[in-house]
């Protein structure tokens, strides 16, 4: 079994020419019940860098390089359940509109597609909430901080300012 962290990263990818950012389709997988769109985003490994996953993540995912010292921490997130049934673990959404390469659909056999999507507009559905979360929060300039699956009076999200 390989070990992996109870820590993950996401990338929110701001192309601020066209006020666009990337999303990723995942295709249904065994952790999800369906298709549902996200930032590019992953696991981080056992004693890698937050910021260096997300750079990585971002290059595997999407086909965008972007340094690490580029990604700016906008959003935290401590969820309650993790993707794979084992427990919480934590999110950090970082962004950056410093980037080079194409967006491409570098996973075919993980995602159905990537594209850009206009940041104005109201974001892909179905999306994983935690990504929804940390995008709306991104774009709305706060809070830095949410929770998910604490809370059922708030939907499971709560947001805190910091």
């Amino acid at each position: 079994m390989h070990e992996t962290s109870r820590l993950s990263v996401g990338v929110i990818v701001h192309d601020v020419a066209t006020d666009r950012i990337a999303t990723v389709h995942y295709a249904k997988r065994s952790w999800t019940p369906g298709p549902a769109w996200t930032i590019p985003g992953g696991k981080v490994d056992p004693g890698e860098e937050i910021a260096h996953a997300a750079a990585r993540e971002l290059r595997e995912e999407a086909g965008l390089i972007a340094r690490p010292c580029d990604l700016r921490l906008v959003h935290t997130i401590q969820a309650k359940e993790g993707w794979d049934g084992r427990g919480g673990f934590v999110l950090f959404v970082f962004a950056t509109s410093e980037f080079t390469g194409e967006l491409a659909n570098v996973e075919p056999d993980k995602h159905l597609e990537v594209r850009w999507h206009p940041a104005a507009a109201v974001l892909p559905s179905p999306m994983f909430p935690t990504s929804k979360a940390a995008v709306e929060a991104y774009l709305a300039g706060g809070p830095a901080f949410s929770t998910h699956g604490f809370d059922p009076a708030s939907g499971g999200r709560q947001l805190v300012e910091t």
